[in-house]
């Protein structure tokens, strides 16, 4: 299945565990793949305010200008990473930017468009550093018809 895949979409936004999936896309890859890069933004950032903190309206615009500012070098840097990754491959690359649950917006990007299979890295192991989102797997084997592959976690 792996090798035959025409139509590819990534799951990946930048952590170790989806630099793995990002790899295995990579050795994948043929000339006449199609690579779709789904970057999800958890919906949990629309909703940090720090408002015990924040006491007035001037400090909470600037605190909510500088996380989007933040959030959207993240997204911009890792898009550039991937798509110079997949441009020296001579691979066709677009990309699709959700806000959402990350499990929701994979299953519905799978619904919008038909793709051969689905790349994802495997969550973080406990005990390592870093923030604890992660996607729903037994919301996607309930919800998900596209064949998915879970690259195994680099640290695992």
């Amino acid at each position: 299945m792996l090798e035959n895949a025409k139509n590819i979409l990534l799951a990946s936004h930048g952590t170790i565990g989806a630099q793995a999936a990002e790899q295995a896309a990579f050795n994948m890859c043929r000339k006449n793949t199609q690579i779709t890069h789904l970057i999800v933004i958890p919906k949990f950032w629309k909703d940090i305010l720090g408002d015990d903190w924040l006491n007035n309206d001037c400090t909470r615009n600037k605190f909510c200008n500088y996380l989007e500012t933040e959030l959207e070098d993240e997204v911009n840097s890792n898009i550039s990473r991937v798509h110079k990754r997949f441009e020296s491959l001579g691979i066709a690359y677009t990309k699709i930017i959700v806000v959402g649950e990350p499990d929701k917006s994979l299953v519905q990007a799978c619904k919008e468009a038909s793709y051969d299979i689905v790349l994802m890295g495997s969550p973080r192991p406990k005990g390592m550093a870093g923030l604890y989102s992660r996607m729903s797997t037994t919301f996607l084997d309930k919800n998900l018809n596209t064949y998915k592959f879970i690259a195994p976690h680099p640290n695992a």
